[in-house]
């Protein structure tokens, strides 16, 4: 569990990266909460996870990950039993779960469940590697995928049902997917974005999905210009505080739409708005680099793993940094429908945050066990 270490081969640069991107995040949540009462205490609670999610880097690195691959079915296991208990309590209350309250925590189960697929794709890809790359090898991996993802669409969460679908997708394509299979990927994908568009232009009812999520969509594809709250109102003023800050921002704890509260949300999915606003596009295009450097160094360690399993783990973790990146960007932006997923290591959340380490650490643990980075 603890041999092969080698201290030298720990991706510092990575780390640091880590602890400048989740020093910033803390920074920002300060300024966006706004001395509102309410949200203050999430600042310390921030710094807390933050610091845990550290500890945890190192203590997951220290161990072998083929280790954790091997508990792949007890982990498994538990990750169901936890969504579908997630599952039952939303039925109970005739609505929409996502987190169990432990204390004053909410543990969101779906944000593991990421890192735990990650796993399971690394485990069957490194056992198959020697089979015929056809649609039952393809369709096996969609089953350990599907177990746990039908209790998130169940929630309903569509948002976390994409990423998930979209690790799926890039670590099959890199585990030696065929062109045929990939090109009938794609089609199926345009078919169904098509639909789902299409449908809630059109507001009818689609399975699985909420009219709130539908709402969303149908605001982005035509905004009703007098709307006054909801997704469209938040958009707009994301737009505006993005556009107000200009080259250099309005200054730290200046920006007059993050400060007056006329920016929502701007703590969690909208905290890329209020940081272009107070820093302006220098300050949004500084976290976008650093995002990029976390990513880049994710990319390094996968290319120099020793096996298989090491190299999709660092490659997942990389997809999961690099697509809710872009996506809560794009959100802020205006360029895709507003989808509540966080800006990774910037966005307040416990659970989101200690996930990210917990795969920034099987990460490392990766790097540890492969010959020296270069820088």
């Amino acid at each position: 569990m603890f041999r092969d270490i080698s201290w030298r081969h720990f991706d510092f640069w990575l780390l640091g990266a880590i602890v400048l991107a989740t020093a910033f995040g803390t920074t920002m949540i300060r300024s966006a909460v706004a001395a509102n009462e309410e949200l203050t205490p999430l600042i310390n609670r921030q710094i807390y996870f933050a610091l845990a999610g550290l500890v945890l880097i190192f203590v997951v690195a220290v161990i072998d990950y083929r280790y954790w691959i091997s508990l792949y079915i007890p982990i498994y296991i538990v990750m169901g039993v936890l969504l579908f208990a997630l599952f039952l309590s939303a039925q109970a209350v005739f609505g929409a779960a996502r987190w169990f309250t432990v204390g004053v925590l909410f543990v969101q189960p779906t944000e593991f469940a990421k890192i735990v697929i990650i796993l399971i794709l690394a485990r069957y890809f490194e056992k198959t590697q020697d089979r015929p790359r056809d649609l039952r090898w393809i369709a096996f991996s969609l089953l350990w995928v599907g177990g746990l993802t039908i209790w998130i669409l169940l929630q309903p969460n569509l948002s976390n049902v994409v990423v998930i679908a979209v690790i799926w997708f890039i670590l099959l394509w890199l585990s030696g997917l065929q062109l045929k299979h990939l090109f009938s990927f794609v089609a199926a994908g345009i078919l169904a974005l098509g639909t789902l568009v299409g449908f809630s232009f059109f507001r009818i009812r689609i399975p699985f999905l909420q009219e709130y999520q539908q709402e969303r969509i149908a605001n982005f594809i035509l905004p009703d210009p007098n709307a006054t709250f909801g997704a469209t109102y938040n958009v707009q003023q994301a737009l505006i505080a993005i556009g107000s800050g200009g080259l250099f921002g309005q200054g730290y704890g200046h920006g007059t739409q993050t400060q007056l509260r006329f920016l929502k949300v701007r703590h969690t999915d909208f905290i890329f708005s209020a940081i272009s606003e107070e820093f302006g596009m220098v300050g949004g295009i500084l976290v976008i680099l650093i995002l990029a450097f976390i990513i880049w160094r994710c990319l390094r360690a996968a290319q120099h793993a020793r096996d298989i399993s090491g190299s999709i783990i660092a490659y997942g973790v990389a997809t999961l940094i690099f697509f809710q990146g872009v996506v809560n960007i794009g959100v802020n932006m205006n360029i895709v429908p507003v989808s509540g997923l966080p800006l990774p290591f910037i966005s307040y959340g416990g659970s989101g945050l200690t996930s990210l380490m917990l795969g920034i650490g099987l990460v490392e643990s990766v790097a540890l066990r492969h010959k020296s980075l270069d820088f």
